[in-house]
């Protein structure tokens, strides 16, 4: 029955594609659609160099460096304030990618024991049917079944050419020490990009408008120790004082932060491969390019799987035809936006299902700053990573609601750990060594991925000055959280019991349950029982409401 509702749904789109085309925006016509290249890094939070610029100095953003990123947020636009909805691959994608709430996606919703529900509308396929060229290389929607679903799995995949870049680093330090140079690395990676990429251009009809997504994976972990200073001459030591709060500034985390900062670079130089490609073939200035990532980085306390700004907030820049470019934009942004933003830039009319809100406003317009008054927050939220981190497939259930001036967090489940349960710690059980901390992610607090980092909060709790670390990354939360973002921009200190935060406590709780509701978000029912029980059991429909845009 799924396979003759997918016939008739393509056959309608076909038969309706000439009357969806009058609906683009400023009188676009079919062969005026932009091109659309959509570069999209795993577990690359909010760091670029130019935010430098934007924020002024002190953290991580001093010492990374991303030209091509850059570049394109000169020519195009650069958001302040974007967030993902959900800091986990699977549910931040599922959002992405249907332009909906993650926690309106059904089993999309959660990490490992996803499916995809191909009722779901997704942009790329929608897209597809009215005519557009669509593919990728690498990750899109994982981990999950079938793979990469939403983008229409395999069918239209293109990475033939090779996937070194997913191994960066790894790949990288092995031809180093086989006498070969950074160069050559560089040489043998970029240049799968670029076939990669050249294959897809190749295989559309003349004339016809593409949708592309790049999506590799190197900068989620593993990535090898020392490769940020000797693959990118990162020095471990220039991030001495720019680690945030909640992280200790000792040479074990500063290396493993230069490692990672060598990741986002090589991704920046692989968009840069795709940005000249599209130059030398004459396309640029016929596409919209956006570069993102999916969430915060894996294995650092605070971002990847928190709800906190380094786990929900990253890097957004948008370049193309009818961009207005050189801005700073301060709307917030979710990238569950994007899929909208997409579809009205092909030309045709978001379903109304989608709670996102496209915008090609923003894109548009002269101004800088704050653009629409509307855009004065963002929600965020998660539900499950790793399965078994928890006891009975638990999740950890949270919702938060970010202003300009603070962030609220509700924690449903306060009684549960944040990053699973500490397994084999304090207990008869033999602790886990330094290098499975470091290597496997499942030795325990099993929603943070292995690392170093990870390593030395674990094998170092007990000393009075790491304490506060470790609890910040691992220990129980309260049911509220609530932070001044102006006064504490690293969210350590929670105001929630304060008395002269009461009446904003109050505001941005209602606030954020009036959204969810409208939303129609499962776990406001019967206390959360689709997540708690029904995900468990299999995929289970659910009807959402047609709720206000957020």
């Amino acid at each position: 029955m799924n396979d003759w509702l997918k016939i008739i749904r393509r056959y309608l789109s076909l038969l309706l594609g000439g009357a969806l085309m009058s609906l683009a925006p400023h009188g676009l016509r079919a062969a005026e659609r932009p091109n659309i290249v959509f570069c999209f890094a795993d577990d690359w939070g909010r760091h670029a160099s130019i935010y430098k610029e934007i924020d002024g100095p002190g953290s991580w953003n001093d010492v990374v460096k991303t030209p091509t990123f850059d570049r394109l947020a000169r020519e195009g636009v650069v958001f302040r304030r974007a967030h993902v909805n959900a800091p986990s691959c699977t549910p931040c994608r599922s959002a992405l990618l249907s332009g909906q709430y993650f926690f309106r996606t059904g089993r999309g919703a959660i990490l490992r024991g996803a499916t995809w529900d191909s009722s779901i509308p997704s942009y790329p396929l929608l897209l597809l049917d009215s005519g557009y060229h669509i593919g990728k290389s690498f990750k899109v929607w994982s981990p999950g079944t079938p793979a990469d679903a939403p983008y229409g799995g395999q069918k239209y995949s293109y990475q033939k050419a090779g996937g070194a870049i997913n191994q960066f680093s790894t790949l990288g330090m092995r031809m180093l020490a086989e006498g070969k140079t950074a160069d050559d690395v560089r040489k043998l990676v970029f240049d799968q990009v670029r076939d990669n990429f050249t294959q897809f251009i190749a295989d559309r009809k003349p004339g016809q408008p593409f949708c592309y997504w790049f999506g590799p994976t190197n900068t989620h972990r593993k990535w090898a120790a020392g490769s940020g200073k000797k693959l990118w001459g990162i020095e471990p030591d220039s991030l001495k004082g720019k680690m945030p709060a909640y992280l200790p500034d000792v040479p074990e985390i500063r290396e493993d932060v230069a490692d990672y900062l060598g990741e986002a670079q090589a991704f920046d130089a692989a968009v840069g491969v795709i940005v000249e490609q599209l130059r030398k073939t004459g396309e640029l200035e016929n596409t919209i390019v956006v570069v993102s990532g999916d969430h915060g980085a894996g294995g650092f306390p605070y971002c990847k799987c928190s709800l906190y700004d380094s786990g929900t907030g990253v890097a957004l820049a948008i370049r193309g035809p009818g961009v207005k470019p050189g801005r700073v934009v301060d709307d917030f942004v979710n990238l569950m936006d994007l899929a909208p933003t997409f579809l009205e830039l092909g030309g045709l009319k978001p379903p109304e299902v989608m709670t996102g809100r496209s915008i090609v406003p923003l894109l548009t317009s002269e101004k800088a700053g704050q653009i629409d008054p509307q855009r004065n927050f963002v929600v965020t939220g998660r539900e499950r990573h790793v399965d078994v981190a928890r006891p009975n497939n638990a999740p950890y259930p949270q919702r938060a609601i970010r202003t300009k001036e603070h962030l609220l967090i509700i924690n449903f489940k306060p009684d549960r750990w944040p990053m699973g349960n500490p397994y084999h710690l304090d207990t008869a059980d033999k602790e886990p060594t330094v290098q499975e901390l470091t290597e496997d992610t499942r030795a325990t607090f099993q929603d943070m991925d292995g690392s170093p980092t990870k390593a030395w909060l674990v094998s170092n709790r007990n000393r009075p000055d790491v304490k506060p670390f470790y609890n910040l990354a691992f220990a129980p939360r309260p049911r509220i959280e609530l932070y001044d973002t102006a006064k504490d921009p690293d969210q350590v200190k929670n105001v929630a019991d304060n008395p002269a935060y009461a009446k904003v406590r109050d505001q941005l709780e209602a606030q954020l349950m009036s959204v969810l509701d409208q939303a129609n978000d499962p776990r406001l029912k019967d206390d959360g029982a689709y997540f708690e029980k029904t995900i468990n059991s299999g995929p289970q429909p659910i009807t959402p409401k047609n709720p206000a845009k957020k």
